[in-house]
């Protein structure tokens, strides 16, 4: 019996013991349980802008119809891949064929007056070579007429000369005399002769321009029939409707047997993609985002018909016009992306994401740990005033107001881009932003450490320049009720002693 009531004494001394080291105060800080911690490690930060956009192709070509008419035939309807110069519908053209041949009987009459006037050209030409060839015999008859007048003239002289020697015969004389007017009688008509001949010449002449005149005259009714008859092939022409590029239908607007009226406005029949093979996305950008876009940068995007599947792109240009609806400035951004399996259809709405900086291997730390606040700061911030008689300090800005990138203007969460504050100054890299972290004192009380901040990914910021080492052990936040409230009644180091753990 003795030695089990040593025994059980011995038990429960053991038992007694053990129910004191685990119901006695540890001792350590309050701040351990207090404040929940996070950690500074090193990783990639990608700073992005969100936006949603429509797929667009690149380019939208309306086919329409200049002529008026009743469409005949369709050969081409939605999705159809079409070439350029490819039929894709006919309009009725009888009346204008019957045009055309109308057309064509005029150009070939004239055509033929033409003709006409170029033979009368001709025989005009050889009119008057030929009265020139005339007119030349006749001065050389002339001139024999002349050669002979002056030869009895001659004669007559030396008739008249024996005459008075008492030589020569009276009848010689009177024969030689004689012979002197009749040799003026031809050169008096050969000069007649040459005289009509030129005047002959002249009016052969005046037909020969006039000729000349009518060859122009139907060359020009030639041009006029050709120019008419070309008119008449384009309408014609017009009457099939063609696709001016490669690339599918995307609409179709005519039904067979309608009436196209042209006669205003050329109304719409096809409305074309061209190579859906590149398309573009209209992206709506806020106007405190558009300074981060530039030409070139990456552009990663989803749809609603392949959720699980991410597209790749890059901003193209950002236009400047800028819309406004309801007060709200917005400008386009306008995402090339390449479609060689043409999964991506026009109209799709897609859901984007700029890159618009990434940092490999940088310091980083949690966004929590700039937001947050102890509960005296927090008070003091709320009363405008300084905790411990201290002299008033400046306010300082919650993290979602002043988390710094270079140019960034808005952190990118769940929910969607945030405004900054319109008091925050622009970022740049070498400087960043202030901004104040907390880690545990030695006292247990949170010690802020300020830090230059840099790019943000909504669920880390880069650390520019700090006293913070990789690894060291930061605060994020007040995880428990009753750390709360041990804070706001007088600190995380306070002399309570947290409750020990339970046993059952």
């Amino acid at each position: 019996m003795r030695r089990v009531w040593v025994w059980l004494i011995g038990i429960l001394l053991v038992a007694g013991a053990s129910g004191l080291v685990l119901w006695k105060p540890t001792g350590g800080q309050a701040s351990d349980q207090a404040y929940r911690l996070g950690t500074v490690d090193r990783g990639s930060i990608t700073a992005s802008v969100r936006a949603i956009g429509t797929l667009n192709p690149v380019t939208t070509v309306l086919v329409g119809s200049q002529l008026s008419g009743q469409v005949v035939e369709i050969l081409a309807d939605y999705n159809t891949p079409v070439k350029e110069g490819q039929v894709v519908a006919r309009l009725y053209a009888e009346q204008i064929k019957s045009r055309r041949d109308a057309a064509l009987a005029d150009l070939a009459q004239a055509r033929a007056d033409l003709d006409i006037k170029r033979a009368q050209i001709e025989k005009a030409r050889s009119s008057l070579l030929r009265a020139e060839a005339q007119a030349a015999d006749l001065k050389a008859q002339r001139d024999r007429a002349r050669a002979q007048l002056d030869e009895a003239q001659r004669n007559l002289e030396r008739q008249a000369e024996l005459t008075t020697r008492a030589v020569g015969t009276q009848a010689a004389l009177e024969q030689a005399r004689t012979q002197v007017e009749i040799q003026r009688a031809n050169l008096a008509s050969a000069e007649a002769q040459i005289a009509s001949n030129q005047a002959e010449a002249a009016g052969l002449k005046a037909d020969l321009v006039l000729a000349e005149a009518g060859v122009k005259s139907a060359e020009a009714t030639v041009l006029q029939r050709q120019a008419k008859l070309r008119d008449i092939e384009i309408d014609l022409a017009r009457t099939e409707i063609k696709s001016p590029v490669d690339g599918v239908v995307v609409k179709r607007d005519i039904e067979l047997g309608q009436t196209v009226a042209a006669s205003l406005s050329a109304p719409t029949l096809f409305t074309i993609a061209q190579d859906l093979s590149q398309i573009d996305i209209y992206a709506n950008i806020d106007e405190a985002d558009v300074g981060r876009l530039k030409e070139g940068q990456r552009v990663t995007f989803t749809v609603n018909a392949y959720p699980t599947r991410t597209f790749e792109g890059i901003v193209r240009m950002v236009r400047l016009a800028a819309q406004t609806v309801q007060n709200v400035v917005t400008y386009t951004a306008v995402i090339g992306v390449k479609n060689q399996d043409q999964a991506l259809l026009p109209g799709m709405t897609a859901n984007l994401q700029i890159i618009t900086d990434e940092r490999e291997d940088v310091l980083r730390i949690p966004n929590a740990a700039l937001r947050f606040r102890p509960a005296t700061m927090a008070a003091a911030e709320a009363g405008d005033g300084t905790p411990d008689g201290q002299p008033p300090r400046r306010r300082p800005r919650p993290h979602d107001e002043q988390t710094a990138n270079e140019g960034r203007s808005t952190v990118p969460d769940a929910q969607g881009p945030r405004r900054p504050r319109s008091d925050q100054a622009p970022l740049t890299q070498e400087e960043g932003t202030r901004g104040r972290i907390y880690r545990v004192g030695h006292d247990g009380k949170p010690q802020p450490v300020p830090v230059r901040l840099g790019v943000t990914d909504g669920a880390y910021t880069e650390i520019i320049r700090g006293d913070l080492q990789e690894g060291a052990a930061i605060i994020v936040g007040a995880p428990r009720a009753d750390a709360s409230d041990e804070a706001n009644s007088g600190g995380a180091g306070s002399n309570r002693r947290p409750r020990p753990p339970r046993m059952f």
